[in-house]
């Protein structure tokens, strides 16, 4: 929402927001000029033209019924993207459970190197471009949400799925729903571009496939780790291109730089340049990124909230820590948690110094099945910590020199790990 509120400032609208809580992003457009207000009023929406919406937002939102009420039309995050995406000709969607920001940026950087521009909106802070980088180019690259549906209201000149791991399954119920959904997609844009390693992408048709499997159109070849940053050498329906070097951390990284690639080659874009264009990411905020040091311990926080995500994000702490591994979770919306419990006790079931900290609900009201708690129960070898003094405490009485300590969430983990950081450099 922030990115496309930026879109519009510069298109020359008047644009305001509110939220429920302050945050970075908030800071961020109050800098550049946009009012946002804390917590949602009507007052908030007086002087209108348009009320626009994520689909979390409740029926009941003050705000929402207020515009309802007055006539003022209502648009949804996705039916905004999906107007500012016509404005260009070429259309790149990225969808998928989980890689989106990265291979939106990736690709982002790949297509500024190749053509000098790129208009692309990022669901994360790329450590470039930001969430919103806007320019005068054909090519506007964008996340494609499957929440709800959102991704199926763009009109992409190429899909990308990088991967179909079920998530948001309270929406889609069943896998053949999501299958579905994922087909629509791809059939909405004139190329798809899918992953040759997953299940339903195989399912699914397409145009480029990439991977690491035989018959991946787009693969790597030579791959090697060199502390948990992984290179490659590129090729391309059997022959063998340039070396690509990833700047971010993680061999799952291996398949958003492929997939970025694969746009490339679907353009025509000199292999050259497309190799080099995905050296120029240098990373995205809460993607595994280093947030400080704490009695020779090191502060790594990733957005990883679903299973798979958490298994790649611990399997690379893994191959950085030089001593021990202590992990902070924070379990994101109690549906999800409930839904892949047993997934996540697969997840952490071999961790040894595991804190499960209080779940960040999002739009959800509780629910004891699936709650931090519950989470916490089944791992016991885990700890629940409720506040931010108790994460502290025990940050303080356990991380040694030579630790990795590594909080994964979506929530507002992140900002805790920072403020957890700031008071014991304090003590």
């Amino acid at each position: 929402m922030s990115g496309l509120a930026l879109y519009l400032q510069k298109e020359g609208f008047f644009v305001s927001g509110s939220d429920m809580a302050e945050s970075s992003q908030t800071v961020e457009l109050r800098k550049k000029d946009i009012p946002i207000c804390i917590g949602h009023s009507a007052e908030n929406v007086i002087g209108a033209d348009v009320v626009v919406c994520c689909s979390a937002i409740s029926e009941s939102n003050p705000e929402l019924c207020f515009a309802r009420e007055r006539g003022i039309p209502v648009v949804g995050r996705g039916e905004l993207l999906r107007l500012v995406s016509k404005e260009f000709p070429n259309v790149i969607a990225i969808s998928g459970c989980h890689g989106k920001t990265t291979a939106t940026a990736m690709t982002s950087h790949m297509i500024i190197h190749c053509t000098g521009s790129v208009t692309s909106h990022i669901g994360g802070a790329d450590s470039v471009l930001g969430n919103i980088h806007i320019s005068d180019s054909p090519y506007f690259v964008t996340e494609a949400c499957e929440y709800e549906g959102n991704f199926l209201k763009l009109d992409p000149s190429v899909a990308v799925v990088l991967n179909t791991d079920a998530d948001h399954m309270e929406y889609y119920k069943t896998e053949e729903n999501l299958l579905a959904a994922y087909r629509e997609f791809i059939k909405k844009a004139k190329a798809g571009i899918v992953c040759a390693d997953d299940r339903i992408c195989g399912m699914c048709k397409s145009d480029l496939t990439f991977g690491l499997s035989e018959g991946s159109d787009i693969t790597a070849e030579e791959i090697s780790n060199l502390k948990g940053k992984f290179s490659f050498r590129l090729c391309a329906f059997g022959k063998k291109y340039d070396r690509i070097k990833l700047n971010a951390y993680g061999r799952h990284n291996i398949y958003n730089a492929l997939a970025a690639a694969a746009v490339g080659i679907y353009y025509a874009f000199p292999m050259e340049m497309i190799c080099e264009g995905i050296e120029k990411f240098e990373g995205i905020s809460r993607r595994f990124e280093w947030i400080g040091k704490f009695n020779g311990a090191e502060f790594i926080a990733d957005y990883a909230h679903h299973p798979q995500e958490i298994t790649a994000a611990l399997e690379t702490a893994r191959q950085i820590s030089r001593e021990g591994l202590k992990v902070i979770f924070q379990p994101h919306t109690y549906s999800r948690t409930r839904i892949f419990m047993q997934n996540f006790v697969n997840a952490f079931k071999d961790e040894k110094n595991l804190v499960i900290y209080r779940t960040y609900p999002a739009r959800e009201y509780f629910d004891a099945e699936g709650s931090a708690l519950t989470l916490s129960e089944k791992l016991p070898r885990s700890l629940y910590i409720e506040t931010l003094r108790e994460l502290v405490l025990w940050l303080e009485r356990t991380v040694k020199p030579g630790d990795t300590v590594l909080f994964l969430g979506a929530g507002d983990i992140y900002y805790a790990a920072k403020m957890a950081l700031e008071q014991l450099r304090k003590r």
